[in-house]
């Protein structure tokens, strides 16, 4: 039953990634655009976003209640030592979900429109960085979990707060700008697909060259997640196959081939998350100390048991009723 609890968690978090991920792009790439640009992205933005955006935000809810209930050791060391890029994640959630409905469903059209325009624009960039922050912090090694006298910033802020943890967070907002931009080829017409198509050549080119970054501060820093990652076999294999996606995808892109081009897409990051996942599985927390697993700081097995018999049963009943909605607001299109 642990590996369908972890099934679980594992598939949740990369669903959260993909259409989170591109929720969360469409707001960066309004935000790099011009002015008559972010009109156009504005208004493909609500047409295509706008019926399923909050039903995006159920899978990032069932990865924390698997940690809460499955894994409360595990969840504890995020919640306490993390808690400050975890809380700007909730208030970057929160005002970019208030002034994406405010922005479209204010009474009066006057000034305020434009501070609407500018939190969904800002909270969309913002918020991404710091989830990645929040995973950079985890793979660092620079949180401290001892109980030896430390300073308010070593416990607390250091973590996240340093070059590696940013460059991560920079790494992921730039993946998910990417993922929008491929998802509104799709959905924009003859004119705003070249805007498109740009995007997403720019957010490709920025993916590659900040994961460059990433790699190449923490092979220079002996970093141990890095270091891992270059080592790992399943990772060197995994990010291989993402390379080679990049040419027919490039490709896809360039003809704006819709069904192709997300499907290339959303692979190429998958592939990306779980050669991250994977690389000193199951020590998912690298600390000062050494490593937090996963699945030593499991559950009892009764609760496990029920935790994962409770997940199935919920999945066989909300599963259906998501791919209902997605495939009625036409956001589904490879059956098409």
């Amino acid at each position: 039953m642990l590996y369908v609890v972890l099934s679980f968690l594992m598939v949740s978090l990369l669903l959260y990634v993909l259409l989170a991920g591109a929720d969360f792009g469409a707001g960066i790439i309004e935000f790099f655009s011009s002015k008559k640009s972010q009109q156009l992205t504005k208004k493909t933005i609500y047409r295509v976003i706008g019926p399923v955006w909050e039903a995006n935000h159920i899978w990032i809810i069932i990865v924390i209640v698997i940690l809460w209930v499955g894994f409360p050791e595990f969840y504890n060391v995020l919640m306490v030592y993390l808690h400050i890029p975890l809380t700007l994640v909730l208030l970057g959630i929160t005002l970019r979900g208030v002034s994406f409905v405010f922005r479209h469903y204010d009474a009066f059209v006057d000034k305020s429109q434009i501070l609407y325009d500018w939190m969904f624009r800002i909270s969309s960039l913002v918020t991404p960085i710091f989830l990645g922050m929040t995973f950079g912090a985890m793979v660092s090694g620079k949180i401290i979990t001892s109980t030896n006298s430390i300073s308010f910033y070593e416990a607390f802020i250091q973590p996240w707060l340093n070059p590696f943890a940013i460059l991560v967070g920079m790494f992921f907002a730039a993946l998910c700008a990417f993922l929008a931009a491929v998802l509104l080829i799709g959905e924009a017409n003859s004119e705003e697909r070249k805007i498109y198509v740009r995007k997403a050549r720019i957010a490709n080119i920025a993916v590659i060259l900040i994961g460059f970054l990433v790699l190449s501060y923490g092979i220079i820093n002996d970093l141990k997640f890095v270091t891992g990652f270059i080592n790992n076999p399943y990772t060197i294999g995994l990010v291989s196959l993402s390379a080679i996606l990049i040419l027919p995808l490039t490709y896809c892109i360039k003809r704006a081939k819709k069904v192709k081009s997300r499907f290339l897409a959303g692979s190429q990051v998958v592939l990306i998350l779980l050669a991250a996942m994977v690389t000193h599985y199951p020590d998912v927390i690298i600390i000062s100390e050494g490593y937090i697993s996963l699945t030593d700081t499991a559950a009892s097995s009764e609760v496990i048991n029920v935790l994962a018999i409770t997940l199935i049963i919920g999945g066989a009943v909300i599963l259906p009723g998501l791919f209902h909605l997605l495939k009625s607001f036409k956001m589904i299109k490879i059956l098409e």
